[in-house]
């Protein structure tokens, strides 16, 4: 998320509200706020985890809320020091992402192109814009800041841009990331029946032209789908993963989080990925998913254990 007019570290600190310890270049500004998987140059991040701290300090972010007083400051960042950087972090962003509760099914500010049928009992939040000639059908939920294109069907009780799952377990419960990020649907796409697709957390959860989803479809935050991709009724994708163009995505089947799919990816039903697939059109069928012909060897491999077994106990048997 961009901030409007940038901030200098001693106003940023002033929205935190309470002290911190600074270290490195306290010229810096700051120009918005995004987690791990969207960091730009400019941008305030946190890292209260030691596994990621080598991957955030690397990163384009030129200001970071860590909770570790002995990490070196890189060159041309600063480091807030503080004790609890997920609070420091979900602070700021509420600062900047407040809720605006909503008493009309379509806000003031929606741009609605020409041609755009919009059905009974509709939800259209704040600063969505909805391109031309789309159909949108009843008791669909947009929620704010989504972008939709031209000669786009959405169909009934689907929701567009809801909150991102993104949540940090403590002892005391569980901590909500405050979702600030939005929601891109391009041009020429067609959504099912019943499918959800969540707002980035701090980035975009984009969905390129062409993309056809059946019922029943989750897509999680911040994750790209690729143009003319087709996900299947029940499929999910997690949060954080680009699937490149024309892949297919088949039924009930499901793609784990911060992975990368090839272009022309086939993932047949009642699959699942757990890992990246480099390799441009490839089919893959299992649980983890692998190619497709191997898996179906292996599974008739499988099936020829219990005569084997048997063969096995024979022979043993006739031994002396």
């Amino acid at each position: 998320m961009n901030f409007q007019q940038s901030l200098t570290i001693d106003e940023l600190i002033q929205l935190i509200g309470h002290p911190v310890t600074v270290k490195g270049d306290n010229s810096v500004r700051v120009t918005g706020i995004n987690e791990l998987h969207s960091i730009q140059n400019g941008d305030l991040t946190f890292v209260d985890n030691e596994k990621y701290f080598t991957r955030i300090l690397q990163s384009d972010a030129s200001v970071i809320l860590i909770n570790n007083a002995e990490v070196e400051c890189p060159e041309g960042k600063v480091l807030l020091i503080t004790e609890d950087p997920l609070l420091d972090y979900i602070t700021v962003v509420k600062h900047f992402a407040y809720f605006t509760p909503q008493n009309t099914s379509i806000h003031p500010s929606a741009v609605i192109g020409e041609g755009t049928v919009i059905q009974p009992l509709v939800f259209i939040g704040e600063n969505v814009r909805i391109g031309k000639n789309c159909i949108i059908h009843s008791n669909v939920s947009i929620y704010a800041d989504t972008v939709i294109g031209d000669n786009v069907i959405i169909h009934s009780n689907s929701t567009i841009g809801a909150d991102a799952c993104y949540f940090q377990k403590r002892p005391e419960g569980w901590v909500k990331l405050t979702s600030c990020g939005d929601t891109y649907i391009g041009n020429n796409v067609e959504i099912g029946c019943n499918c959800c697709i969540d707002r980035g957390v701090s980035g975009t959860t984009y969905i390129d032209d062409g993309c056809i989803f059946d019922n029943l479809v989750q897509v999680g935050h911040d994750t790209h789908i690729g143009k003319r991709t087709l996900l299947g009724a029940q499929c999910g994708v997690a949060g954080c993963t680009y699937i490149d163009d024309d892949c297919k995505i088949w039924a009930k089947a499901a793609v784990n989080k911060d992975l990368y799919i090839a272009k022309g990816t086939v993932l047949l039903a009642l699959s699942a990925i757990d890992k990246d697939v480099k390799e441009e059109g490839r089919t893959l069928f299992g649980m983890p998913a692998d190619d497709a012909n191997a898996k179906w060897r292996e599974m008739a491999m499988m099936r020829k254990l219990p005569d084997l077994f048997r063969e096995l106990e024979e022979l043993k048997k006739k031994l002396p």
